[in-house]
């Protein structure tokens, strides 16, 4: 499920991270309780969040230039 971060703007992209942030804990949190089920879910979080970093570090370097 990958989204368009790239057409999203700064403020957009920085709102995303920080959800994606907090769907990492909840199932990070879930995950150690035993209620789980899917594990896969939080790489696929991780990737998601990675993949807005980068977004937002190509537009913050891309602002500077």
């Amino acid at each position: 499920m990958k989204n368009n971060y790239r057409e999203m703007t700064l403020d957009e992209l920085k709102v995303e991270e920080g959800k994606l942030k907090q769907e990492l804990f909840n199932l990070t949190f879930q995950n150690s309780v035993g209620q789980l089920k899917d594990t896969s879910s939080i790489r696929t979080v991780k990737k998601n969040i990675a993949r807005v970093k980068t977004v937002i570090s190509e537009k913050t370097v891309g602002a500077k230039e």
